[in-house]
């Protein structure tokens, strides 16, 4: 008797989770491990927002909230929405969950039937492939590069929509890329997905991470016909440094919701009440602590890509947002050093086995591009300090010159 469920065949457990768990181990064994694998900021959660939470706990607030949320964080969410959206939600149309990712799987769970397809542009955050997967959808993966700037193009979106698509995910910034489309860039999509019969979902998680002023933008927020046919998912996850805190939320059409609270209220039932309370305080409190966070993040961006870019058979581009780098390591790959170790392990992937020797020889921790649907490259998570920044890539650096030899 097979013990273990088959809709697990088609999924593999989180590389990044996994990674980063590693190089915490390593690290607790008393090795200098620099870790560039974890994709949450390293900074504290803001004091106001730790106070709203001790001061919930203190009035009792400790009980069951309704699954959705309370409605005291749904009216936050519903002001954010509006006052940097220009978007309008009811609160039916808004549902709380425990992080950004159950909102994303409880809305697949809740829409797609066996054979629904869902376009996702690579590279891609590592959890939308197999989550479509697990609620019996297929996805449908449109390679994008380097040289688009990682995005994709109206055309590529056009060619890859079939009878079948019930579901396109957009998301940028990016994770893993970094990479954030313009409005231009926007309503060359929309252009291709308002006449369609397909729901956008647009992950939003990285809003407030943007740099040199480029402006944020979302499908919903281009066309009154096409925000009816877009679900928006965001969280506090990111912007103010909560990841451990895991509040996300979602807002879309409310036949949506309330089949995704059906699916909630079956698994956890409503997300952390303090949680809630600490990030209403986010929504609704200073917002100082989230520009001096960007302002840290852009500073690191440009140190990380400029060191890099010093690295030979190594290619970078200046991220437009999130906080990650995706170099391209292909000319690392040509190297004698390099092609005598894809002799010896036997790995199909480079960017694997790049990073299992970075980390096993070379103490850094870095996540493999395929794992993003993109073997040409690894992601470095810039959320750490500068001097870790500087020491990883230059033992990055020692590894690819070690290769040389």
């Amino acid at each position: 008797m097979k013990l273990v469920a088959r809709r697990l065949d088609v999924v593999e457990p989180s590389p990044t989770l996994a990674i980063t768990a590693k190089a915490n181990q390593l690290k607790a064994s008393g090795l200098d491990v620099v870790g560039f694998g974890a994709g949450e900021p390293d900074f504290d959660t803001p004091s106001h927002i730790k106070e709203a939470a001790k001061k919930a706990m203190d009035q009792g607030k400790t009980k069951y909230t309704p699954v959705s949320g309370t409605v005291s964080l749904k009216e936050a969410i519903i002001r954010k929405f509006e006052t940097e959206n220009g978007l309008k939600y009811e609160k039916n149309q808004i549902i709380v969950g425990t992080g950004g990712k159950q909102v994303l799987y409880n809305f697949f769970m809740a829409t797609l039937n066996p054979g629904d397809e869902v376009i996702i542009p690579a590279p891609y955050w590592v959890s939308y492939a197999d989550i479509v997967r697990l609620a019996e959808g297929t996805p449908v993966i449109v390679p994008t590069d380097i040289s688009s700037g990682f995005k994709i193009t109206a055309d590529q979106l056009e060619k890859a929509i079939t009878p079948k698509t019930k579901v396109f995910i957009f998301n940028s910034p990016s994770n893993p890329t970094g990479a954030a489309y313009t409005r231009s860039d926007v309503e060359a999509l929309v252009k291709v997905l308002e006449p369609k019969d397909i729901v956008t979902v647009s992950d939003d998680i990285y809003e407030k991470i943007i740099y040199d002023g480029l402006e944020f933008v979302n499908p919903a927020m281009i066309s009154a016909k096409m925000k009816e046919k877009t679900f928006v998912v965001n969280g506090v996850s990111k912007a103010y440094s909560m990841t451990g805190w895991r509040i996300g939320y979602g807002a879309g059409n409310a036949e949506i919701v309330k089949n995704m609270d059906t699916m909630q209220g079956q698994s956890t039932s409503n997300a952390s009440s303090i949680s809630q309370a600490a990030a209403e305080a986010a929504l609704n409190g200073d917002q100082t602590p989230v520009a001096e966070m960007l302002k840290a993040f852009d500073k690191r961006r440009k140190l990380i890509v400029g060191l890099l870019r010093e690295i030979p058979g190594v290619e970078c581009r200046m991220p437009e947002g999130a906080f990650y780098a995706f170099p391209y390591i292909t000319g690392v790959y040509e190297t004698k050093g390099f092609q005598k170790l894809v002799a010896e392990k036997k790995e199909s992937s480079y960017s694997k086995l790049f990073c299992d020797i970075l980390l096993d020889k070379y103490n850094v921790a870095a996540v493999p591009g395929i794992a993003f649907g993109d073997d040409k490259a690894i992601r470095l998570s810039y959320a750490l300090g500068e001097k870790d920044i500087e020491k990883g890539v230059a033992r990055i650096k020692q590894m690819v010159e070690d290769l040389q030899k």
